[in-house]
């Protein structure tokens, strides 16, 4: 016989465990003892491993994702698709290799993103289920849910679909210069509902994807310096543009520029015509995003051989007419 109680009169521990064994038996009904070990041991290990499960697919999905932006960026494709996949006769491999990889990343964070989505989804599904709870009127409820927040929120939804078109389509990337109409900058993050911008004075702009109407990309593939030179009108165009042309060229073949300019310089001729200025116009295929550092260094040499051959630029002609003392 179990003594239950103290000389002093407190329970003592075995008389606390019968207490207790009894209100399992209450609780938990005559087997007890197997439901208690189900709940205690057996479910969490199935939630342990289905998280190991998750975590693993995760892994192996990402990796796979890793490795497949890794060939898209390096072009380590088929004959097949890259015969498909050849760049374009005024697109050079180096500017087509460098979007290549900037696409290919963007692709693999969505990928990334939305598998993520996927697998957790699933495991907390799936958990839900192992714990005995019946799962179809939660997916009946998310389902309701999803109606009410696709009529509620379709600015939302209107977001969201335009960022996996833009991101689908390649219209820009991270580190692109772009002109949305509302902002232009260069692009830090594009994300599903907004992409962010930084203008040259550091503003930064947070710009909904479903705003977006049109987009100007000023550094997809390559891009051009245009400079219009307005000189005198008595100056002789045929030894301005002969200059201009000599300029270009030597830009052309500097090493420090080798890179930055991409295709042999033009001089498109008179641009302009007016009765205070005569404009010619110069013209420089250059690398994505560097055609204004390109621009800079033309006009200080144009100024200096400008100097140095006599030539004039425009200057006012207007006579001004005043009463005399």
């Amino acid at each position: 016989m179990l003594i239950t109680t103290s000389v002093l009169g407190t329970p003592t521990p075995w008389a606390v465990l019968e207490h207790w064994t009894s209100w399992m038996q209450r609780w938990l009904g005559t087997d007890w003892e197997s439901r208690l070990t189900t709940w205690l041991v057996t479910k969490p290990l199935a939630i342990l491993v289905l998280f190991l499960v998750a975590v693993a697919a995760r892994w192996a999905v990402h990796r796979l994702i890793s490795r497949l932006v890794h060939r898209a960026s390096e072009g380590l494709m088929s004959p097949i698709l890259r015969r498909h996949r050849e760049p374009e006769p005024d697109q050079p491999p180096t500017l087509v290799s460098g979007r290549r990889v900037q696409r290919a990343e963007t692709m693999g964070s969505l990928l990334n993103s939305i598998t993520s989505i996927v697998i957790w989804t699933i495991f907390a599904i799936t958990a839900v289920a192992e714990l005995g709870y019946p799962i179809g009127p939660l997916i009946a409820s998310a389902g309701v849910v999803g109606v009410a927040l696709g009529f509620g929120a379709q600015s939302l939804v209107k977001d969201f679909l335009s960022g996996i078109s833009m991101i689908f389509e390649d219209q820009y990337g991270v580190g692109d210069v772009v002109d949305v109409g509302s902002a232009s900058g260069t692009v830090e993050a594009v994300g599903l509902r907004v992409t962010r911008l930084r203008d040259v004075e550091g503003t930064v702009w947070y710009v909904r994807n479903g705003e977006i109407l049109r987009v100007g990309n000023k550094s997809q593939n390559w891009a051009r310096t245009v400079l219009d030179i307005p000189v005198a009108l008595d100056q002789d165009l045929h030894k301005v543009q002969e200059v201009l042309r000599d300029v270009a060229h030597d830009v052309w073949d500097d090493e420090d520029f080798k890179h930055l300019v991409i295709e042999e310089p033009e001089v498109w001729g008179i641009q302009e015509l007016t009765p205070n200025w005569i404009s010619v116009r110069v013209t420089l295929k250059t690398a994505p995003m560097e055609q204004w550092a390109v621009a800079r260094e033309m006009r200080q040499r144009i100024k200096l051989r400008f100097d140095h051959e006599g030539i004039e630029l425009a200057h006012p002609t207007a006579a001004i007419w005043g009463q005399p003392a």
